[in-house]
């Protein structure tokens, strides 16, 4: 018998409610949703009002992941490339990966760019100036981002269409005091305003960003993120947002037919 809050952490959402929708989730039913006093979810905007609507939710919360800033901070390692990246291999990104940063390194020679990441197919034809790292060790992920004077941020094809949905890699950079260049998708303003963080969406971008920007603009628009990711994206605001959630009064179970979210 549970005498506290019952509640569920989904750590993927869109890909949970994609496989409820199709009644094919090995880790919950959709018959369970309605007995949960909070949804906590990774992701939020409209995904929320979706869990309440469409699949009886009493509440539905964010909770977005969040970065350690012990662990993620400057570390003092001189610039190494211009421009980097951090994945494993995913087919739905790899478009992005190659607007954004294979494509304006092919464009800029004379540039040093960085991919680390796993899974990369045998067959892809990395630029010259591209260096590979297989494998980075989390506690390396600091001094990869310090080394880099931009870093890239590159989403799955969910996220995007959900949207809302920030990478724990745009928090741990901006942390580490690096200024990120993200592909674009409803919600980024919610986490950064466009003074903190840099958009692209084709190769142009990306360059232009690189060859014209002063440094002066680059330091300030890193530290303006740092600055938000340490007030609002910490683990310690995040436990403050738990525990304001579960301060609230419990939500009266709704009145939800289990059918319609067949």
């Amino acid at each position: 018998l549970c005498k506290g809050r019952f509640c569920f952490y989904d750590i993927d959402t869109p890909v949970t409610v994609a496989q409820l929708s199709a009644d094919d989730c090995d880790y919950l039913s959709w018959r369970q949703i309605p007995y949960f006093d909070v949804y906590f979810s990774f992701t939020g905007g409209p995904m929320l009002g979706r869990l309440v609507e469409d699949f009886g939710a009493r509440r539905a919360e964010p909770l977005y992941c969040s970065v350690d800033p012990e662990r993620h901070h400057r570390t003092g390692d001189p610039i190494r490339w211009d421009l980097g990246y951090l994945g494993t291999y995913s087919a739905d990104r790899q478009a992005t990966l190659n607007a954004l940063l294979l494509e304006p390194a092919r464009h800029m020679p004379d540039r040093r760019f960085v991919v680390a990441g796993s899974q990369y197919p045998s067959d892809i034809i990395w630029p010259d100036n591209v260096e590979r790292i297989e494998h980075l060790p989390p506690a390396d992920h600091a001094a990869f981002y310090s080394r880099q004077r931009y870093t890239l941020n590159v989403t799955r094809s969910s996220m995007i269409a959900a949207g809302w949905s920030p990478s724990v890699r745009l928090f741990e950079a901006a942390a580490c005091g690096t200024p990120i260049i993200s592909d674009r998708w409803p919600g980024l303003d919610s986490f950064f305003p466009a003074s903190a963080i840099h958009t692209a969406g084709e190769t142009d971008d990306v360059v232009e960003i690189l060859f014209g920007e002063s440094e002066r603009t680059r330091l300030a628009m890193a530290r303006r993120a740092r600055e938000r990711v340490l007030a609002s994206h910490t683990g310690a605001a995040r436990a403050r947002e738990f525990v304001a959630a579960l301060t609230q009064p419990r939500a009266a179970a709704l009145d939800f037919d289990i059918g319609s979210a067949a």
